[in-house]
């Protein structure tokens, strides 16, 4: 460091002083000293970034080189399959969701030599905004570039043609699976379906969104070399992480009792110009949905096409409404289980009750005279109901039922989109909001709460869960079962046979004749209920949404079947809406499930 530090002059003392002289001789000595330690100097700064390039920062080096040479593909599962019963086929199953292959369009930006060109060429084959094309054509030092997913055979023969008569480059295909329905509108309700999610796939809506992470399984990934232009090369002895494909389901779903019950719908909503309606078939001693739709019917294949979203809603399950008069069977029962009443006791029907401020009339208007608990049903009575409750003298009593019957909570089906209903204000235990729910005003159900409830009627007072997958399979064959579920025990024996049997009148004798069928003792109840009006304020004129809930045989029942139809304009009353459409499915259903006749002419 000395050398570094000296001057190049020296200092002369003469007569006068010290002043500064020219260099002495020896000055050219120094010279090269200095240039030796700078050659030392730089020399040292290379062997030191030498050491920190390969050995302290070897391995960000090599993945930055291994960066700009590799490219690393992700490996797409195969989403897994829906299957549902069908006792036609072979192995007893049908498929309902499934996959097909496709091509996926992209750019590699890299290789494009005439961004223009390409745009103005393809964008009308593939029916996209020439900008699109030319923004994503201009990505730098991008290698892949998504433009199109689910490109038909069609599609790519014409784009195929046109990059050979224009020469065009950086545009490529590959092969993709893309998520196919067979069955199309009939069981969209309950599949949903797959579409894009910010630039992704995922399940919307039913089994697809509720199943979405076991279905779509897990990725996997691979590395792939490339040259300076982004040319993929020869894989070699890449790395490599094996996708591990989607779950299997398996449905309680019967496929010909959803075909017909789905048709049956579609055919009477139409019939009546209604705005909606659903239908849910259930086995009341398992629990197991055997047919469950919503109408308007949409195709889960064409989902895109589809003007109104409110159509995916699945309203079996999501639909939280006013049921109407369906809810007077739940408070007999009620009534009946705490032993305040029997079908033969009686009461004065004046066609009116006060309650505080208001006034409750009969859906007819009129008074019956001294009537029994059967004709409250069989002609749905609210002052019949109403006194029915007043015997509990206890409104929590009602409020707790109604909680044992499912209602304000969950069924815990698996699907997405299912709400709760809300009994909140009968929580309240005031008198007229347990005056009011008895026919379905006041509080609200879906309709997958009521099927369950009238289950537990049809089922001896055990009330069981409805489930929708019998069974989960994984890739590699792991199986997962899920059996029936008991949800509770709200009536004794006595009490559902009691109800089943005053049901029984209600459709020989009572508003529901239209539901009977020929040889079969049918239980059920109508219900008519009003539409409370957006403004707050009362209900809506001319406005109703149709309920009809029955089981059949009763004797031995082997179906549960809910029918709700939305503001059909050529009829008043739900008996000549749900109730002839109810005749038409069981009448089905006795057939195709060799239902035996149990009643004696």
């Amino acid at each position: 460091m000395w050398l570094l530090l000296t001057m190049n002059r020296v200092k002369v003392k003469n007569r006068t002083g010290y002043h500064h002289a020219q260099p002495a001789r020896f000055n050219k000595i120094d010279r090269v000293h200095f240039i030796l330690a700078g050659f030392i100097m730089v020399t040292i700064m290379i062997v030191l970034r030498l050491f920190s390039v390969q050995i302290i920062k070897h391995s960000f080096y090599v993945n930055a080189a291994t960066d700009a040479h590799a490219l690393v593909q992700e490996l797409m599962p195969s989403r897994g399959d829906i299957y549902v019963q069908d006792k036609f086929s072979e192995n007893g199953l049908a498929m309902i969701a499934g996959n097909q292959t496709k091509q996926s369009v992209y750019l590699n930006p890299m290789q494009i030599s005439d961004a223009s060109a390409l745009a103005d060429n393809i964008s009308t084959i593939l029916s996209l905004d020439p900008k699109i094309v030319l923004e994503r054509a201009a990505k730098e030092n991008d290698v892949y570039e998504p433009l199109k997913n689910n490109v038909s055979d069609q599609e790519i023969s014409a784009l195929t043609k046109i990059i050979e008569e224009k020469k065009l480059t950086g545009i490529h295909w590959s092969p993709e699976e893309t998520r196919f329905y067979p069955e199309g509108m009939i069981t969209s309700s309950i599949t949903g379906f797959v579409g894009m999610v910010d630039d992704e796939k995922t399940g919307q809506y039913g089994l697809e969104n509720y199943f979405n992470k076991e279905l779509a399984g897990v990725a996997g990934a691979v590395t792939r070399n490339q040259d300076s232009l982004g040319k993929i090369m020869s894989a070699g002895d890449d790395p490599e992480e094996e996708a591990q494909d989607g779950d299997t389901l398996i449905l309680t779903i019967d496929k010909n009792i959803q075909y017909k019950v789905c048709s049956l719908l579609a055919q009477a909503v139409d019939e009546h110009e209604a705005q909606q309606g659903s239908v849910i078939v259930m086995d009341p001693k398992t629990g197991a949905i055997l047919s469950m739709c919503n109408a308007p019917l949409y195709d889960a294949n064409k989902y895109y096409e589809v003007p109104d979203i409110s159509i995916f809603s699945n309203d079996a399950i999501a639909d939280q409404y006013e049921p109407g008069s369906v809810m007077k069977s739940i408070a007999l029962a009620t009534a009946i289980d705490q032993g305040v009443i029997t079908p033969a006791t009686t009461f004065d029907d004046a066609g009116a009750v006060h309650i505080d401020s208001f006034t409750i009339r009969n859906s007819d208007g009129k008074g019956h005279g001294t009537v029994n608990m059967t004709y409250v049903l069989e002609y749905s009575l609210n002052t019949g109901c109403i006194y029915a409750l007043q015997q509990l003298h206890n409104n929590e009593i009602w409020y707790d039922y109604l909680q044992k019957f499912g209602f304000g909570q969950k069924t815990g089906i698996k699907l997405s989109g299912e709400n709760p209903g809300d009994i909140s204000a009968v929580g309240t235990l005031k008198d007229i909001y347990t005056a009011t729910s008895c026919y379905g005003q006041g509080m609200t159900a879906t309709p997958l709460q009521m099927l369950q409830a009238y289950g537990a009627i049809a089922n001896g007072g055990t009330m069981m869960r409805p489930y929708i997958v019998k069974q989960k399979i994984s890739a590699s064959g792991q199986k997962e079962n899920y059996e029936p579920e008991i949800a509770g025990h709200p009536i004794s024996a006595e009490t559902a046979q009691t109800v089943a049997a005053m049901l029984v009148r209600v459709v020989e004798g009572g508003h529901a004749i239209r539901a009977a069928v020929d040889g079969y003792h049918v239980a059920g109840k109508t219900g008519t209920a009003q539409i409370p009006n957006p403004n707050g304020r009362g209900y809506l004129s001319n406005e109703h949404k149709d309920t009809f809930v029955g089981f059949v045989s009763v004797s031995d029942p082997k179906a549960v079947i809910l029918i709700k139809i939305d503001q059909p304009k050529d009829v008043a009353w739900s008996d000549a809406s749900t109730a002839p459409l109810f005749s038409k499915i069981t009448q089905f259903l006795v057939n195709y499930m060799q239902i035996a006749p149990d009643k004696v002419e």
